[in-house]
């Protein structure tokens, strides 16, 4: 029997959990909800209280004293802390109930990296009926990624999407409505930042954060050190490792490149892997069609020019890449009867 598309006041919820960012959009609604995937946590004797979620939680890193804890509860795409997790999406669940005045527990649609093992998808599918989900459907973020992104994934010819995470890639190639292939690579958004907070130290004796490692990916990032024009500077403060005194130095898109190349490479080699092991007719349709892009990863500057280099095969970065993963879940939630053989099972 197929499910009726729900109404504008549907209480249905579908959550992209990630390892930097949760993002929940409300059937009839949209996009509600698109904070950090932070927790802030008081440590007392012998228990913890969560204390603060999302950017309020982000906003306390790296200040805050002995007693407070800030977490990431999710590492590469699946969940580290189980208890952090479930009170983070218990609190962001509470908010969008607000939005609409439902007082019903809603059916929640969630992702999980293609790679997540079976112990993983039950963790995330337990959070999610602890967090008071009625009914939980779980999705691998690739497909997710592709139906948001309007690949036409029903269509007797090969789409292949890559979602660019904070944890992990996630790949999915995907045809007439099922999925050919999906797999998942612990190197992405994360990665980048480590490689940026690598470079520095090595090349300026200069010790960042995470944080301003994010930023200046965001500010100043490149994929390609071929840089036509002017290319902007950004200025870093950090510690000098050799004194321990504060310093400041000045980087540009191209060093930004040059410290990323590790990463890309890494990437580049795991998409031409696996292109070499799909069905020859598939492969060649990615070939003439070219590869999506899609998640937080996919705004770096010259990405799809850099992996069309290195790969030899056409790339384009999907309309609003954030969001292609919640998008595509909502779209599988509204009709869930007739997409049910993309789910899987927790």
């Amino acid at each position: 029997m197929r499910l009726p598309t729900v109404g504008p006041f549907s209480e249905d919820i579908a959550i992209d959990l990630g390892t930097v960012n949760t993002i929940v959009h409300v059937m009839g609604r949209g996009v509600v909800i698109d904070e950090p995937s932070v927790v802030a946590v008081r440590i007392g004797a012998g228990h913890r209280q969560v204390v603060a979620v999302g950017h309020e939680a982000h906003q306390m890193l790296g200040r805050t004293p002995g007693c407070i804890e800030t977490i990431r509860p999710l590492r590469d795409g699946v969940i580290a802390d189980f208890v952090a997790t479930e009170e983070m999406l218990r609190q962001f669940i509470k908010r969008t109930r607000t939005t609409f005045l439902g007082l019903r527990r809603p059916r929640i649609l969630i992702c999980v990296p293609a790679g997540a093992t079976p112990v993983e998808r039950r963790a995330v599918y337990e959070t999610a009926v602890q967090a008071g989900a009625r009914k939980v459907y779980i999705v691998e973020e690739p497909v997710a990624a592709a139906i948001g992104a309007g690949l036409p994934i029903d269509d007797p010819i090969g789409s292949m999407v890559v979602d660019i995470g904070g944890g992990t890639t996630d790949f999915a190639v995907l045809s007439l409505g099922g999925v050919i292939e999906a797999r998942s690579l612990r190197i992405a958004g994360n990665a980048m930042d480590e490689a940026i907070i690598r470079y520095i130290r090595r090349e300026h004796q200069l010790l960042i954060s995470e944080a301003n490692a994010e930023r200046i990916k965001i500010e100043a990032g490149s994929a390609s050190r071929q840089m036509n024009g002017l290319a902007s500077e950004i200025h870093i403060r950090g510690r000098d490792l050799r004194n321990g005194k504060p310093k400041s130095t000045i980087l540009t898109p191209q060093h930004i490149a040059e410290a990323l190349d590790e990463p890309l490479a890494a990437m580049a080699e795991f998409i031409e892997r696996m292109l070499e092991d799909l069905p020859p007719d598939v492969s060649s349709d990615i070939c003439d069609r070219g590869i999506y892009l899609t998640g937080g990863g996919a705004l770096l500057h010259k990405l799809d020019e850099e992996f069309a280099l290195r790969v030899g095969v056409p790339f384009a970065v999907s309309d609003n890449p954030l969001h292609c993963v919640v998008r595509g879940s909502a779209m599988l939630l509204e009709n869930v009867a007739d997409r049910e053989h993309l789910l899987i099972r927790p």
